[in-house]
């Protein structure tokens, strides 16, 4: 069994999905500190000046809070919300897909609630919804939900979580290559792999970084099946 490690991002990049649709198991790390300005509650979409960067708000960020327990701010949210929605009606309206992905947007961005509502439900909702449309099946725990291991850190927790759903291989993003040790993972059975995006998909780099909201408004199924497929496993050297 492959799995794969990540924090319950909003909207993520394609690299995101890429790993998802590879494992088998996906673990929502939900129950680790939230990360201020970083990409659970952040992203881009490109425009044809400068990429527009979009940040729901929080009501309580702090990197002593863990991500299931920092919450939205709902008497921002709304606001913002019909603001975001403007901004893809402008850069998207002719957009090949855009009469069928409004729609699901819409659908991520609808908050039942009007308390108390994590950014962890609503990233793993966008996942989940721009995952289904994708195809992508892959089974998605919360960690928070089944673990109970928080006392653990890092590698150790990681190590820990694979041992527990009889994990055999554990793939990270490239960008965590310098966080693991193979040799620790070969101790318990455990192969350790790392994904790195193709990055000649684009002319721009940077675009393969920005929002799967780009393409899923862009591309057609054919196409965004190709780019998930764009990448390539590294072992750790």
């Amino acid at each position: 069994m492959k799995v794969a490690i990540m924090q319950p991002y909003f909207l993520p990049y394609i690299g995101y999905f890429q790993l998802l649709s590879l494992v088998d198991t996906f673990i929502f790390y939900d129950d680790v500190n939230f990360i201020k300005q970083g990409y659970v509650n952040s992203n881009q979409i490109p425009t044809n000046n400068i990429p527009i960067k979009f940040t729901i708000p929080l009501k309580n960020q702090s990197s002593f809070e863990r991500i299931k327990d920092t919450y939205i701010n709902t008497e921002l949210y709304e606001k913002w919300k019909n603001k975001f929605i403007k901004t893809i009606d402008l850069n998207y309206a002719k957009a090949a897909n855009f009469q069928e992905i409004k729609p699901l947007l819409i659908q991520m961005l609808d908050i039942q609630s009007k308390s108390e509502f994590s950014i962890a439900t609503l990233a793993k909702k966008s996942v989940i919804l721009s995952s289904k449309f994708m195809g992508i099946e892959t089974k998605i725990i919360q960690s928070s939900a089944k673990f109970n291991n928080s006392n653990l850190k890092s590698e150790n927790r990681v190590i820990d979580i694979c041992k527990q759903i009889g994990a055999k291989e554990y793939i990270n993003p490239i960008g965590g290559i310098k966080l693991y040790n193979t040799q620790t993972f070969d101790k318990e059975n455990i192969k350790l792999s790392f994904l790195k995006t193709n990055l000649t998909l684009n002319t721009n780099e940077n675009q393969n970084f920005y929002s799967i909201i780009d393409d899923l408004m862009k591309l057609s199924k054919d196409e965004l099946q190709k780019k998930l497929d764009s990448f390539k496993l590294i072992s750790h050297e």
